[in-house]
C-alpha cells in the first residue's frame, strides 16, 4: 500500500513539475503567424501576401489595406495560454480591419479634422467610449465566427477579456473585467454555435464568468421582452458580420471603409 501510495505522490508531483513547465514554454508570440495564417485560410481568404507582426507599441491596422501587415499587441498576447487564446487576440484585430475601423477613423479624421475642445471634453470622452465599445462588440462577433470557422474555440475569447484586470467598477459590481464584451461573445456564440458553448472551455476564467453569466440568463427568463430583443440583435449581427467576411474577400482584402479611402485619396 505504502509504495502504490508513494507512486501516486511520485505521479503527481511529475505532473505538478513538468505540467507547468510544459505551460510556462508556450510563447504566444511565437505562434502569432502560424495561428493567423490559420485563421485567414480556413476562411477562405489568401494569405500569401499577409504578414503578422507583434508590437509592444499602440496597434494602429489602418494601414492593413496598403501595407498587409496585421499588428498584434505584446499587451493582449500576455493573456494568452495556448493556440485557443492566441486565436482569440489575432481574430479580434482581424475583426477590426474587416469592419474598416482604422480606416474610417482616418478617413473621418481626414474630413472633419481635430473638432474637440475643452468644453467639450466630457461629451466627447462620452461619445468615443460608445464608439470603442460598439466596434470592440463588432469585432467580437467577426472574431468569433473567423475561430469557429478555423477550429478554434470561440469561448477562448471570454476567457482573454475576463483573464485581464478589473477596474473599480467591476469589483463593486461584482463582475468579471470585460463583463459586458464577453456577456456579448457569449451569448453570440450560444447563438450561431451552440455546439462550442455545450463543449465548454475548461480553466477557472471561464467557470467564474459562468458564475456571472448564469444570474443573468435567470433574469432573462422573467423579461421576454428583452429576450426577444436580444435575439433580433444576435440575428443581425449574424447577418452583417458573415456580409462583412464575404465583401472582405470579394474585395481582395479590403473593408468597404478601406475602399472609399482609397477612392477620396486617388482624386
Amino acid at each position: 500500500m505504502k509504495k502504490i501510495l508513494m507512486t501516486f505522490m511520485l505521479a503527481a508531483a511529475f505532473s505538478v513539475v513538468f505540467g507547468a513547465a510544459f505551460a510556462a514554454q508556450y510563447s504566444a508570440k511565437d505562434r502569432v503567424s502560424a495561428v493567423g495564417e490559420n485563421l485567414l485560410s480556413k476562411n477562405g481568404i489568401p494569405a500569401s501576401n499577409i504578414k503578422f507582426e507583434v508590437t509592444s507599441k499602440s496597434v494602429d491596422n489602418s494601414t492593413f489595406a496598403s501595407d498587409r501587415t496585421v499588428s498584434i499587441s505584446t499587451n493582449d498576447l500576455k493573456y494568452a495560454g495556448n493556440d485557443n487564446e492566441t486565436a482569440a487576440v489575432v481574430a479580434n484585430e482581424l475583426g477590426h480591419i474587416i469592419a474598416g475601423h482604422g480606416s474610417r477613423s482616418k478617413l473621418v479624421s481626414s474630413i472633419t479634422g481635430s473638432t474637440s475642445s475643452t468644453s467639450d471634453d466630457l461629451a466627447s470622452g462620452l461619445v468615443e467610449n460608445y464608439k470603442n465599445t460598439k466596434e470592440e462588440k463588432e469585432a467580437d462577433v467577426i472574431a468569433v465566427n473567423l475561430m469557429a470557422n478555423a477550429g478554434y474555440n470561440p469561448l477562448a475569447a471570454i476567457v482573454v477579456l475576463t483573464k485581464q484586470t478589473s477596474t473599480y467598477w467591476d469589483a463593486i459590481a461584482g463582475q468579471p473585467a470585460n463583463a459586458q464584451r464577453a456577456m456579448n461573445i457569449y451569448d453570440y456564440s450560444h447563438y450561431a454555435y451552440p455546439n462550442s458553448v455545450k463543449s465548454g472551455y475548461s480553466c477557472n476564467e471561464y467557470k467564474n464568468f459562468l458564475a456571472y453569466a448564469n444570474g443573468i440568463l435567470e433574469e432573462r427568463k422573467d423579461n421576454s421582452k428583452a429576450q426577444k430583443k436580444l435575439d433580433k440583435e444576435l440575428q443581425k449581427y449574424r447577418k452583417n458580420s458573415v456580409s462583412q467576411i464575404s465583401k472582405f474577400k470579394t474585395r481582395g482584402g479590403m473593408s468597404g471603409w478601406d475602399a472609399v479611402y482609397g477612392i477620396l485619396n486617388a482624386q
